[in-house]
């Protein structure tokens, strides 16, 4: 059945709109008439602007994760209580209120009332669904288990939420220290110091080091602020431009496993990233090749996207998971271990599990402590800097009172 999008008046003359499916306008016209809406304009979904530009990737734009994941739990309660397929998702394209997410709803619907499989049909539209999603959606189909796996799927879905959500606030802090001091200081620079060298100016007195760099980099801030907007400008975008080639990534994220304290948080992350990914892949039925080619793409670094691939050709050449992550040292001892078990015991899902868990509960404290210890280094480098300026104006003021205290005398 033909979707139409919709703009209209009801009846106390407010302008109303949404998407509805109808066998041709005329029909809609009539249904929407008896609810008091009076159409002003309509037009076939499927003429409108190319809807793939108008969508977004999963967590971007309108459609977030989140809201992602609650669809998911909804039609997963629907499937579980025995609503048919169809009028489940009929049921969620007139309880969604996102309006790009319901008409991405609408066309599912669409197809699978054409006689698709509701994976096939969210496959349609890969900037919405992630490719985890649609193989997810597939196997819980082919194994009859649709509604444990949408279960899983929105489980999984919401501790993602829950893991960026943490990151981002503990970095969230110090960027905004970072920000405020880096005003702060500018204004000093730029405002305040010129006018008190005034007078230093005026006096004609030798001034002291420390006096004459601060002068210095004042005299450099107020005069070519916009050439340190050019520079800062053009070393980002270079180096943004070098990170996204093959040979510039996989130097940036061999680079960023490197760096002291926040390496380790990185690899933390990936690794809870990969574990309880590709658990939940393989309970939900996903072959474990097609799970290791998925799990790759939600690493977010080149290095061990790297150890996944060998890990899989291995794997198709009849080794076991652990051995070609064991061998890339680029995994932790207590991991490939723990894998390894599950391999030899037939739980590996189970393992994989227990390893995401202990690897968020570290995440979580790594954090905190990180967030813990940024605090005061930042304090102290605000008043490093604070304290050279005060410093850098009070020595020349205490050298000119000590001149005219031994003259006086």
């Amino acid at each position: 059945m033909p979707v139409f999008e919709y703009k209209g008046l009801d009846a106390r003359g407010k302008n109303v709109g949404g998407i509805f499916d109808a066998p041709d306008p005329k029909s809609l016209r009539a249904q929407l008439r008896k609810t008091g809406v009076f159409l002003t304009e309509i037009v076939e979904e499927s003429k409108a602007k190319n809807l793939a530009n108008r969508e977004v990737k999963l967590g971007g734009g309108r459609i977030k994760v989140m809201d992602i994941a609650v669809m998911t739990r909804q039609l997963a309660t629907l499937i579980h209580a025995g609503i048919p397929l169809v009028d489940s998702l009929t049921a969620l394209v007139e309880q969604v209120d996102k309006e790009r997410l319901k008409r991405v709803l609408s066309k599912i619907r669409e197809r699978v009332n054409e006689g698709a499989s509701l994976g096939d049909a969210m496959g349609d539209h890969p900037k919405v669904f992630s490719p985890l999603y649609i193989n997810m959606i597939r196997a819980g189909e082919s194994s009859g288990t649709l509604d444990l796996v949408l279960a899983r799927l929105s489980d999984f879905t919401e501790h993602q939420v829950r893991l960026r959500s943490k990151v981002m606030g503990a970095m969230m802090y110090p960027l905004i220290m970072i920000c405020v001091g880096v005003i702060i200081v500018t204004i000093l620079f730029v405002v305040v110091v010129p006018k008190i060298m005034k007078i230093f100016d005026r006096l004609q007195a030798t001034l002291p080091l420390p006096t004459q760099i601060l002068i210095g980099v004042s005299n450099f801030v107020k005069n070519y602020w916009w050439l340190m907007f050019i520079v800062i400008g053009l070393t980002i975008y270079l180096s943004v431009r070098y990170v996204r080639t093959d040979s510039g990534r996989l130097k940036w994220d061999r680079f960023m496993l490197k760096v002291p304290i926040f390496g380790s948080l990185a690899r933390m992350i990936a690794i809870a990233r990969f574990t309880k990914t590709l658990s939940t892949l393989l309970a939900s039925g996903v072959p474990i090749l097609t799970a290791l080619s998925i799990v790759k793409n939600v690493l977010g670094n080149k290095v061990l996207e790297n150890v996944i691939d060998e890990a899989r050709t291995s794997i198709q050449e009849g080794e076991s998971i652990a051995a070609p992550l064991k061998r890339s040292k680029q995994f932790p001892p207590i991991v490939t271990h723990m894998i390894a078990i599950g391999e030899k015991s037939g739980e590996l899902e189970g393992m994989l599990g227990n390893v995401a868990n202990a690897y968020d509960s570290q995440v979580e404290t790594k954090i905190n402590t990180l967030t813990s210890l940024l605090e005061p280094i930042m304090i102290v480098l605000m008043g490093g800097v604070v304290g050279f300026i005060v410093f850098s104006i009070l020595l020349p003021i205490l050298k000119m009172n000590q001149a005219l205290g031994k003259g006086g005398g």
